[in-house]
């Protein structure tokens, strides 16, 4: 047993425990994997071989000493560039940020390392994540495994990149707009964004400090949660972070559906001419194999997506050009084009225009909780089709996405894939719950896997 990229973190603890392979085997097999494949994928803007093998080596050393050690230990994992690794650049894919490297890990980080996860190295981001793909930028745009001619989405472009071709079952990405969510669903990840505030955001490079939001993108449901568990918590060094208590995210996931209410908007996405007749088929097969396992579907309200998006883009407008105001003035060429322009954007917000958005967002998580008060969860839309193509890639307000919504609210959300198109690129729905209830998103998207038989879902490689 060398590596195998179908095993779960669960199967790959369990054989490291019973002395059927090594940390040492696992990683190099993993590296193995991404050097031979990453020169077309681009998902790796910074791969750190070395100190990834001395990080195993001392795995397998510390195993030997000890018996009762975390299901992460020996891991490896791979971090988006943004999040600060100690003696890795923070490079954000950005020409202003090339030469930081930080001496400390992000609390995320930390917690991964606490785990006795193992770094691979940092993924691809687009610029500062707010950028789109783009030749002006240090690294090369991360391709989507599936079809190299298709776009993988962002800005955690390189972790859902990852995911997709086998070259770790774990990756973290930040969501502010769709960010964890997109790129898994056109991937063919599980991507988890927490409630605001479960997972701390120190030493991650903000794009928006009210809407970000850090998690997971991973290869099954089941290895989303392991690493909640690892990451979720309070966090002193978050002015944001939530001292909720960390709930149980894995004893519940085989629980089914049975007798769970889900809730479906109606007219929320619907109507979007951007929803594709595959996806609507996809959606709509995927509440009816529910209704099969026993849940209960039922009609909620929810505002048209459209009015998140709206207060989504004035928030986020205006926090982001607030952080970046002094490069721009200062350093204004060494941002992408597009990155700059979009950036920019957020001169022409007034004050007013921001406290009437957070007014907005206010009115708009209300109704949320209001149609989760009458149900368990939500099933929604992320993207309304598949991956678009690069050549010709349409702007990033024309992705045919639903994803500012619970941005917008901080409420959890999870994706979860549910098939392949007849082209033979992933189609997801995303799961939604109530604040903190990860647990059930959770257990849900499980069903939903079980149920579509994406468990059984080879990876584009046939592996």
């Amino acid at each position: 047993m060398s590596g195998s990229p179908e095993l779960s973190i669960r199967q790959m603890a369990s054989a490291l425990r019973a002395g059927k392979t090594t940390s040492e085997m696992l990683t190099r097999a993993a590296l193995g994997r991404i050097r031979a494949m990453d020169i077309d994928i681009h998902a790796f803007t910074n791969l750190d071989a070395s100190g990834a093998m001395e990080a195993a080596r001392n795995a397998d050393m510390a195993r030997g000493e000890s018996a009762d050690l975390p299901l992460l230990h020996g891991i490896a994992v791979a971090i988006k560039d943004v999040y600060d690794v100690a003696g890795l650049p923070t490079t954000c894919q950005s020409w202003l940020s090339l030469d930081y490297v930080p001496e400390e890990d992000s609390t995320p980080v930390r917690r991964l390392r606490d785990a006795g996860a193992i770094i691979l190295g940092k993924l691809a981001t687009h610029e500062f994540a707010i950028g789109a793909p783009s030749p002006d930028l240090p690294f090369p745009a991360a391709r989507n495994p599936w079809d190299l001619a298709h776009i993988p989405g962002g800005s955690s472009s390189g972790s859902g990149a990852a995911i997709a071709a086998g070259f770790t079952r774990l990756a973290l990405g930040t969501c502010t707009g769709g960010s964890i969510l997109i790129p898994a669903a056109w991937c063919g990840a599980v991507g988890l964004k927490p409630t605001y505030g479960r997972v701390s955001k120190h030493g991650v490079f903000p794009l928006a400090w009210t809407l970000d939001h850090c998690g997971p993108l991973s290869r099954s449901v089941e290895d989303a949660a392991i690493a909640l568990q690892v990451l979720a918590g309070h966090d002193p060094l978050d002015p944001a972070s939530s001292t909720e208590p960390v709930d149980d995210y894995c004893t519940g996931l085989e629980q089914g559906v049975k007798g769970l209410t889900i809730g479906v908007p109606q007219d929320h996405f619907q109507s979007s001419p951007q929803a594709s007749p595959t996806f609507l088929s996809a959606f709509d097969r995927t509440a009816a194999l529910l209704a099969e396992a026993g849940a209960r579907p039922i009609h909620v309200s929810l505002p048209h997506s459209q009015q998140f998006l709206a207060a989504g883009r004035v928030i986020l407008s205006a926090e982001m050009f607030t952080i970046h105001a002094q490069d721009l003035r200062s350093r204004p060429l060494d941002y992408g084009e597009l990155t700059a322009a979009r950036l920019l954007l957020g001169a022409t917000v007034s004050s007013e225009d921001y406290l009437n958005a957070l007014r907005v967002r206010r009115m708009l998580a209300a109704r949320v909780d209001a149609a989760l008060d009458r149900c368990d969860v939500l099933l929604t839309a992320i993207t309304l089709d598949t991956a678009p193509r690069f050549d010709p890639m349409p702007h990033f307000r024309h992705w045919p996405v639903q994803t500012h919504a619970f941005n917008v609210t901080g409420h959890p959300a999870v994706s979860v894939p549910v098939g392949l198109s007849p082209q033979g690129l992933p189609l997801a729905v995303q799961v939604v719950g109530r604040y903190f209830d990860e647990a059930r998103i959770l257990q849900v998207a499980r069903a939903i896997e079980r149920l579509t038989g994406w468990e059984n879902q080879l990876l584009p490689d046939g592996t």
